[in-house]
């Protein structure tokens, strides 16, 4: 079966899917998105995504396409029509089109927006999380702004890129200070010797990550305390356990640190209990 793209008010072949030369996206990386897993066929964490999307677009003064319940059966839609019973849906919002000029366009110009949905075999994940990842970690050369959930990655990429060299799965962003900030495409957390759950505050610094802020109910639920602070990378090395959370990640064991053993070198249960109750408390919509 053919996939399916919505693009800017039509469902088009994915193969033949493209947006103008002069989108602000493709010029200026002036956009920002979403990814949503879906499961069963449907959403989840919908509301919670939305919300960010909304605060995204606000930061960087973008107007929303159309209303989110429009935009809702847009990405049901999308969904039904690549028929995704296990996979993620990708939502991209931008500018829109406009001679290229680094000041705003005409307040007029309608943003671009596009929409994808693909498959993904549980599987995989599954046995990723049995095995547990590696991790090497990078200096954070990002701007200050990764609050902003925006379509300009390339430090990520050449992040994510140097990790799958290094034949590790995730890289983890360093600051100045040493403290951890957060992975190319996930949030970092820590186990303490004491069991306690580390992750940095969102605030700044980081993304706040729609699965992260499910984990601090699943962990509420569980009894496991969480402190929101920053740790090092040699706090992250002596650490029981350490995990990172993100939409298609869920709670996935980190297991080595550029090449260093964490723990005894397996998933621990604090990590594995989190990932088996993740989807009794995440909004799955119907």
């Amino acid at each position: 079966m053919s996939r399916i793209a919505y693009v800017n008010g039509a469902y088009v072949p994915h193969a033949v899917a493209g947006v103008h030369v002069e989108d602000r996206g493709y010029q200026f990386g002036d956009g920002v998105y979403e990814v949503c897993e879906v499961r069963g066929g449907h959403m989840v964490d919908e509301r919670r995504h939305m919300e960010r999307l909304v605060r995204s677009l606000g930061e960087l003064r973008i107007r929303l396409p159309m209303s989110l319940a429009a935009l809702g059966v847009v990405l049901r839609q999308t969904i039904a029509r690549n028929r995704v019973r296990d996979g993620l849906v990708y939502l991209q919002v931008t500018r829109g089109v406009a001679r290229r000029d680094h000041y705003f366009p005409d307040p007029a110009t309608p943003p671009s927006i596009v929409v994808t949905a693909r498959a993904l075999d549980p599987a995989k994940g599954e046995a990723a999380a049995e095995q547990g990842i590696g991790v090497i970690t990078v200096p954070d050369n990002r701007w200050e702004r990764v609050d902003i959930k925006t379509v300009g990655l390339l430090p990520n990429v050449l992040a994510k890129e140097a990790a799958k060299q290094a034949g590790a799965r995730e890289a983890w962003f360093v600051d100045a200070g040493g403290h951890v900030t957060e992975g190319g495409s996930t949030n970092a957390w820590i186990v303490t010797p004491e069991g306690r759950l580390v992750t940095r505050p969102a605030e700044a610094g980081i993304l706040r990550g729609i699965t992260r802020t499910v984990m601090f109910e699943v962990a509420a639920e569980l009894q496991l305390r969480i402190e929101e602070r920053p740790f090092t990378v040699a706090e992250a090395l002596g650490a029981r356990e350490a995990f990172v959370t993100s939409a298609t990640n869920f709670a996935t064991p980190v297991v080595r640190i550029d090449g260093q053993a964490i723990g005894d070198g397996r998933p621990g249960p604090v990590a594995r209990a989190l990932r088996a109750n993740y989807h009794r408390l995440a909004e799955i919509a119907r």
